[in-house]
């Protein structure tokens, strides 16, 4: 195997979208003590059924804002006790961080009519992205539409949540235990067409209030201020036209004295159920205004050090897998054994014996090479589904990357077992690398 395959690819340079392996949705970004990024998304499940398909909530990371870190998954409904039984419906999310906690908040039904019985749902751990324990429900919210959590925890520790769909948005003061409500919810005023998708940050003493408005199936990003947490708010127009996505959801942040807008497109499946995250700067002017927000296929430059290469990271080698359902082994023109005819029906390679170190969390990078504009392989972890990762074209089947990262759980020890079932495009795999995390 060729010695680049040592090393992980690092950008110099962001790509729109920012996640490529999965989809991703709904980003909420927050800067914690730590000193890094993070971004709490939903996860469109592949293949799409619809919206009812969301689950597995994962984490990302940066450092620089140009190189993301999965950090892997947090919570899916299975963990849902009170949930609905079905499954599915896991939205968009937000997170929250106040006296050594750190809070995740999602919106999930509890019944099988799911749209009458949504509920917010909280999920507690002492670490920013893993360890997560659902906490049950706050009492007091959900119902018809009440979906996408927003919590600010203002200067003063005082912590306010925000939530709507249906076009009502509603807020309130969250008591200390982050957990439940201190008067409840009341109704958000001053807001034009407010359809769904709230966010509120808070800069230089003003409250902004960002949202997704009703325009018919391709949505605008509209803004309110004000000077209370809990309004009135004063309505200040559209800051970003529709991305070609049915819907739009994101969040702002400063990072390094430069402020971002987060949101998703449709730009790698073209399907509105099938999203992707992206970043763009954003900018106010000296009134306070938001400057519309300029779409771009991504030109942020590291603000921060690029991520170090795992000294754990270890290569499995095409030639130590294992296939099966017409897969090959073969030698290419650079004289490098590789896993080809993955086109057909159940074709697959498997690795076995695969080191989890001390067991956990490990990020899996797969280097392939494909012609297609969308090739797609099917994950399976020690027997667990981890639905389909995305790979996007290399240029030909020569040209290989190892761009296809997605984090998972392994047993400890070298027992595990990874397999990659084919059928959907033409790819050409050179082996995979597993880069135990030091949890």
């Amino acid at each position: 195997m060729s010695s680049s395959y040592t090393e992980t690819n690092v950008k110099t340079v962001s790509s729109n979208p920012i996640v490529t392996s999965i989809f991703t949705a709904d980003p909420s970004a927050h800067v914690w003590e730590d000193g890094k990024v993070y971004i709490y998304a939903s996860h469109d499940m592949d293949p799409a059924r619809g919206c009812d398909l969301m689950d597995r909530y994962h984490v990302f990371s940066s450092e620089d804002m140009v190189n993301w870190t999965d950090e892997g998954e947090i919570l899916r409904a299975d963990d849902v006790a009170w949930g609905r039984p079905e499954g599915g419906f896991m939205w968009a999310p937000d997170a929250a961080y106040k006296n050594g906690t750190y809070y995740f908040y999602y919106p999930h039904p509890s019944g099988s009519e799911w749209n009458q019985t949504w509920k917010m749902g909280v999920a507690t751990s002492d670490k920013p992205a893993s360890g997560f324990v659902d906490r049950g429900y706050i009492e007091g919210m959900g119902g018809f539409a009440m979906i996408d959590p927003s919590v600010l925890v203002d200067d003063d520790g005082r912590a306010y949540m925000y939530y709507g769909g249906g076009s009502r948005c509603a807020g309130g003061e969250l008591n200390d235990d982050m957990l439940s409500l201190k008067d409840g919810m009341r109704d958000m005023e001053g807001l034009e067409d407010f359809h769904e998708a709230v966010w509120v940050f808070k800069r230089e003493g003003l409250y902004y209030m960002m949202y997704a408005d009703n325009l018919d199936g391709n949505n605008c990003m509209r803004y309110a201020t004000s000077d209370k947490p809990l309004g009135p708010w004063s309505y200040r127009g559209i800051f970003l036209e529709p991305t070609g996505c049915s819907t739009t959801h994101g969040s702002i942040a400063e990072y390094k004295g430069q402020w971002y807008l987060f949101y998703h497109n449709q730009e790698i499946s073209g399907q509105g159920t099938l999203r992707s995250m992206c970043i763009d700067r954003l900018y106010f002017n000296e009134d306070g205004t938001i400057q519309t927000v300029v779409q771009t296929k991504g030109d942020i430059t590291p603000v921060g050090p690029a991520p170090l290469p795992n000294p754990n990271r270890k290569v499995y080698a095409a030639e130590a897998s294992k296939l099966g359902g017409g897969a090959a082994l073969e030698r290419n023109k650079q004289g490098v054994n590789v896993i080809s005819q993955l086109q057909a029906e159940g074709a697959y390679f498997e690795f076995g014996q695969v080191d989890g170190g001390s067991g956990g969390r490990a990020a899996i990078h797969v280097r392939y090479a494909t012609e297609e504009r969308l090739s797609k392989l099917h994950l399976a972890v020690n027997g667990n589904d981890y639905s389909l990762l995305n790979a996007l074209s290399t240029g030909s089947e020569s040209a290989f990357s190892d761009a296809v990262t997605i984090t998972v759980k392994l047993e400890a020890g070298s027992d595990n077992t990874i397999r990659l079932t084919g059928g959907k495009g033409a790819i050409v795999v050179e082996g995979i690398a597993v880069s135990p995390f030091n949890d």
